[in-house]
């Protein structure tokens, strides 16, 4: 077992054979960044980018060249929003790809003045639910072994996407 959630995450990444992650910097996942660069040690590749839409574009055209999926991370509802275009593209093509989302507090009282009011939806995948195959939003980090497997198998899953 690892030490961190993120950790858990990366070794999961690497269990199903993602080999590159793509993201643009984003506090809300700042663990699995430095899971990404610490625990994994570059395996999965980190790819970083300046906006959340080439970080999907890249993993849509990394599955249609490899045949197989590649992960994204966005940040909070902002990152999504910012990467839903690029989401739906890969989605009419059929390309699989993960994307690995992060929001802020889930627990108003947690919340920060402003700034975790504003980036934090509720429930973020309702912003894509039309155009992905599954979205979900694991509550604790025994949740996320399950959840990362199921939308891996149906990522792979024919019609692909």
């Amino acid at each position: 077992m690892t030490g961190y959630g993120s950790d858990l995450v990366v070794d999961l990444l690497r269990a199903v054979g993602i080999t590159h992650v793509a993201l643009n910097p984003g506090a809300t996942f700042r663990g699995l960044h430095d899971s990404l660069v610490n625990h994994g040690k570059g395996d999965p590749e980190l790819i970083l980018t300046l906006h959340e839409e080439i970080a999907v574009a890249l993993a849509h055209g990394y599955a249609k060249a490899r045949g197989a999926p590649m992960a994204a991370a966005v940040h909070d509802i902002v990152g999504l929003q910012h990467a839903s275009m690029a989401i739906f593209n890969a989605f009419c093509d059929r390309a699989p790809i993960l994307v690995l989302g992060a929001t802020g507090p889930m627990d108003a009282a947690r919340r920060r003045p402003w700034i975790d009011w504003i980036h934090t939806a509720l429930v973020q995948g309702t912003q894509v639910r039309d155009y992905v195959k599954l979205d979900d939003q694991p509550a604790s980090v025994a949740a996320i072994p399950e959840a990362l497997l199921r939308c891996w198998r149906l990522a792979r899953t024919e019609p692909q996407g």
